[in-house]
């Protein structure tokens, strides 16, 4: 199908195929599928030098990886770039082929670490013999990430982040689903409503893949550099929500 579509590309009449992109999947944690898919689709681009293509632009897609947990160890993004450039040299002077203009997608790698998402803490059920629930006023509408592919954060007392975690505890959204579980069986002090709790590295996807599940109002949002906060997006009303009926 690859092969199709250049063609069918280089063959429009009202396209200028200048180079090819290709996506491995996000987060990426090990480099030698960046080696691999670099050095594969540049060796396909070449069959395609004499019906026309030129590489002008190659994008090796697929998200740097970041940390989520402790257990995590991402390589760091000039290990990604060594990976990536070094591989594009050496099959491009194999084939006698131009480097082309390289683009990346480093966008997880840049704006997850900066957003750290609150919650406060409502009701706490402990359910024995099965687990104690804590219930905060947020959930899958603004991180669907762990109901969707559980995707694993860790989690912060943020008000009592001296304190060693003496409980096991599963946190709870607020969003009528069985599902809506922001973490599961995780250690933490002991908790009361009204605590927050922080989940670190929740700036990329989880702004973006909001929504307002169950007509529920997005979060606000808020900037803080040099000591300074700035609100950059109001929290919705229910107003907002019902902004585009028209009947």
């Amino acid at each position: 199908h690859a092969a199709e579509a250049v063609r069918m590309g280089l063959a429009a009449k009202n396209l200028n195929l200048h180079g090819l992109h290709f996506h491995l999947g996000s987060p990426i944690f090990e480099l030698e599928p960046y080696r691999v898919a670099t050095d594969l689709v540049l060796r396909f681009a070449a069959e395609f030098r004499e019906e026309g293509l030129e590489m002008q632009r190659f994008s090796p897609g697929g998200g740097f990886a970041i940390g989520y947990t402790r257990g995590d160890d991402p390589p760091p993004v000039s290990a990604y770039a060594e990976a990536i450039v070094s591989t594009m040299t050496e099959t491009c002077q194999d084939l006698g082929m131009e480097l082309p203009f390289l683009v990346i997608e480093p966008g997880r790698a840049i704006i997850g670490p900066a957003g750290v998402a609150l919650y406060r803490i409502g009701a706490i059920k402990d359910v024995p013999g099965v687990r104690k629930f804590v219930s905060v006023d947020g959930g899958m509408g603004d991180n669907i990430r762990p109901a969707l592919y559980q995707a694993e954060y860790e989690v912060v007392a943020a008000n009592k982040a001296d304190r060693e975690g003496t409980e096991k505890v599963t946190i709870a959204g607020k969003y009528c689903e069985s599902g809506d579980l922001l973490a599961s069986d995780i250690m933490l002090p002991e908790l009361e409503s009204g605590d927050l709790l922080a989940i670190p590295a929740t700036g990329a996807y989880c702004p973006s893949m909001a929504s307002n599940y169950n007509l529920n109002p997005r979060p606000p949002m808020v900037l803080v550099k040099d000591g300074k906060s700035r609100l950059i997006r109001r929290r919705e009303s229910y107003q907002d929500m019902m902004h585009c009926d028209v009947v």
